[in-house]
């Protein structure tokens, strides 16, 4: 049981560190313009570096080619891994505001780092740096003591901070990264108490599992550093999603009253989606507000009380009444726009035939645009129902 559970960590090695390379490098770019992200990215690109250099491959490869480069390869990543946990010390400085926080915390990072090389040079030759199951640490007990220990007081801190803070923000993203970010740094730090106990008492009970704690704890800060792609992915394929099934809609209003829209339409949907006419990111919002423009332009072709008289036929065909203001809407649109297109002259100076409903007049006086978009997602479902006009 004890072998299959340290096959299956190691198993999990090689994605993990690839997971985690991944997600360094997908968050790279926006995690180095911010300086709240910047600790935390570097904490898991170096717990990334340090792990690849912990892989099961690369340490037999070190064994390999003597024991001069193995002592390499063991004192660069227990050093690498002493800067993660120092930079995990940052992150919780700076998430906790105190600019002495941050100078404590990069002092004991030096400190930590100093005591290392000074006993690896103090202890007698030797090769990998090790805690065997039977016999002293190498190179030094010492030595592995300043190693855990900055582990353990990192960890400890950051488990606390996440928790903490998870629980007090209104950010489901924020709330979610922070949990998982926990969570991964939690099984770390039992992988270094592992290590205490074996250190102090002689304990091995745990060892088998240690595989298997660190490499989900790389899986673990792997996702917790993408959370804010996944909720900006997902907030694109929404924008992108709307944007396509107002198209129609748009595109005819904006055909009718073509004056309303910034950028002149591409040729075809799948083009305005692919070669966006604006910043992708206000593609949604330029469709809503040309629509909305639109309909209050086109509302000076309909007659009085007409949207009245389309919610009795449209509740006569048995549309349900939440879509029954959105039905009406896409009726009396089409007969606007065929007149305007017709160039049947408008009434500019009577009384609008056209109510708004509260959704779009909400929206115009500064309110949800999202629940405007999303009645005239409904509009233009009902609009291209029945046909769209010639």
């Amino acid at each position: 049981m004890a072998a299959d559970l340290t096959a299956f960590g190691n198993w999990l090695a090689v994605p993990s560190v690839v997971c985690l390379w991944i997600a360094v490098l997908l968050r790279a770019p926006g995690a180095l313009r911010s300086p709240q992200q910047r600790g935390l990215w570097l904490a898991v690109a170096t717990a990334a570096a340090a792990m690849t250099l912990n892989l099961p491959d690369v340490v037999a490869y070190a064994m390999t080619r003597g024991a001069g480069y193995a002592h390499t390869i063991g004192l660069v990543r227990n050093f690498i891994g002493v800067f993660s946990a120092g930079a995990v010390l940052y992150f919780v400085a700076a998430a906790a505001g105190g600019s002495r926080l941050r100078f404590v915390s990069w002092t004991a990072t030096v400190g930590w780092l100093a005591a290392l090389v000074a006993l690896d040079a103090a202890a007698p030759a030797h090769g990998t740096h090790t805690m065997p199951p039977v016999g002293d640490p190498v190179p030094s007990l010492a030595y592995w003591l300043v190693l855990i220990s900055a582990h353990v007081v990192a960890n400890t801190v950051c488990v606390a901070l996440c928790w903490r803070y998870s629980r007090r923000t209104e950010s489901r993203g924020l709330a979610a990264g922070l949990r998982l970010f926990g969570l991964g740094t939690a099984l770390a730090g039992l992988f270094w108490l592992a290590y205490l106990l074996k250190a102090l008492f002689g304990s091995t009970w745990a060892m088998p599992a240690l595989p298997l704690l660190m490499n989900v704890h790389g899986l673990l800060r792997a996702a917790a550093i993408l959370v804010p792609t996944l909720f900006t992915f997902r907030r694109t394929a929404a924008d992108i999603a709307t944007a396509w099934r107002l198209w129609p809609l748009w595109r005819d209003l904006v055909q009718a009253v073509p004056h309303v829209a910034l950028n002149k339409p591409r040729a075809g949907r799948m083009v305005e989606l692919l070669w966006p006419p604006v910043p992708r990111n206000l593609l949604v919002y330029r469709k809503v507000i040309e629509t909305r423009d639109a309909i209050l332009i086109l509302g000076e072709y309909v007659a009085p009380g007409a949207l009245e008289d389309a919610r009795g036929r449209v509740a006569g065909r048995g549309v349900p009444e939440q879509r029954r203001t959105a039905a009406a809407l896409a009726s009396v649109l089409k007969d606007a726009r065929r007149a305007k297109l017709a160039g049947i002259p408008g009434q500019p100076g009577e009384p609008a035939g056209l109510e708004l409903p509260a959704a779009i007049q909400t929206s115009a006086e500064g309110g949800d645009l999202a629940q405007e978009a999303r009645f005239l997602v409904d509009v233009a479902h009902e609009y291209t129902r029945e046909g769209e006009p010639s």
